[in-house]
Parts: structure tokens; C-alpha cells; sequence
């Protein structure tokens, strides 16, 4: 345990507690010794008592409708999933799937917020002036973006669509093609309208 841990260190609990936590105040060579020593002692943080002392879930949260016709059934977001479970239980964090109608999507949402059941929700497939970005920014639920929905004001990632698209009509267009189609995602969802702007764009410079 954290006390043992400590002694067999000649450190106090605190100081072995926040090297764990990656507290910046304790040294580099103090934080490289605790984690040296946790390791070899094959020693966890009790979950609970962790967060009960930070008051963090320690979850990240992700709502999931239920509709086949979402765009959320595309087999990459399956793949996002699974990747961001992964990097979540590297760093000590669970994943938490809600599944919802669309219609109680939102509800879902305040649910989370209002039950303290993550520290913060991740949004994928986003539309234009995405509904949900609004209503977290109302709740203060920290939330992270897949994607682009318009406006400013949250933290988001995402490739470069325009370029990306912009790029590939460029090589069909070098190797000689010039009746070029796009078969394309819904384009109230923001990734797919710069993704035809890209092509169009290549196109006309032509």
C-alpha cells in the first residue's frame, strides 16, 4: 500500500501520492524514483480512495446513439473506440459508453453531468452547429471534439478535409482523369462538407 510504499522510499505518503499523480512540485529525480520503485513493487492506487481524494471519476464519457442510420455505426468509429479505451486505461482513466435514442440524447448528457459520473465526455460525428456542443457548454462538462461543427469556443481535433480532398483530386487530375465523381458522408456533418469544398476547390483551379 501507499504507506509501505512510502517507507520502503524513507518519504512521506504525501510526497510518494503526488509523484504517482504528477504533481509538479515534486522533483523529476524524486517522481523517477517513486515510479522505479512502484513498478518493481507492483504497486496500484486504490481506485476508490483516489478518487475520493481528488475528487475526480477518473472516466471519460461517451454517448452513443441508438440508430443504425448514424454515422456512428461507420466502422472507424468502432476502431476510435477501441483506440481511445486504450490510451483512457494507460493513463489510469475507465471509458464509459452510454448508449441513447437520439431523441434522449441530450438527456443522457445532463444525466452525466448531473450524476458526477465523468470528468469529462468525448463527441464524435458532429453536425453544423451541433446542439450538443451548446448544451455541455451549459452544463460546464469539459467535453473534446472529433471533429469540426462550426463556431469557436471548444477544444477539437480532426484531420485537414480540405486539403486532404484537395490533394486527391490533384493526383486523379495529374494522372489525366477529368470526370471526376465524390462519393461523400451526409454533409450536415462538417468533415464532409470541407471534404467536397477540397475536391471543388481542385477542380477549379484546373
Amino acid at each position: 500500500n501507499l504507506k509501505e510504499l512510502a517507507a520502503s522510499l524513507g518519504l512521506s505518503q504525501t510526497t510518494v501520492s503526488r509523484a504517482l499523480n504528477g504533481y509538479p512540485e515534486v522533483g523529476e529525480a524524486t517522481r523517477n524514483r517513486v515510479l522505479a520503485a512502484a513498478k518493481a513493487a507492483d504497486y496500484a492506487p486504490n481506485a476508490r480512495a483516489r478518487r475520493l481524494a481528488t475528487g475526480r471519476t477518473m472516466t471519460i464519457g461517451h454517448v452513443i446513439p441508438l440508430s443504425g442510420k448514424h454515422e456512428l455505426v461507420n466502422p472507424i468509429f468502432a476502431d476510435f473506440i477501441v483506440g481511445a479505451g486504450e490510451v483512457y486505461a494507460r493513463e489510469g482513466y475507465d471509458l464509459l459508453l452510454s448508449m441513447a435514442r437520439a431523441d434522449e440524447i441530450d438527456q443522457a448528457y445532463r444525466k452525466m453531468a448531473a450524476n458526477g459520473v465523468a470528468d469529462g465526455v468525448l463527441v464524435q460525428a458532429p453536425q453544423y452547429q451541433d446542439q450538443r456542443i451548446t448544451l455541455l457548454q451549459e452544463l460546464g462538462l469539459p467535453f473534446l471534439v472529433h471533429g469540426r461543427a462550426g463556431g469557436e469556443g471548444y477544444s477539437w481535433f480532426d484531420i485537414a478535409n480540405v486539403r486532404a480532398f484537395h490533394r486527391a483530386t490533384d493526383l486523379l487530375l495529374d494522372l489525366g482523369h477529368r470526370r471526376i465523381a465524390l462519393i461523400n458522408g451526409p454533409e450536415m456533418q462538417d468533415f464532409a462538407a470541407r471534404r467536397r469544398r477540397g475536391m471543388e476547390e481542385a477542380m477549379a483551379a484546373r
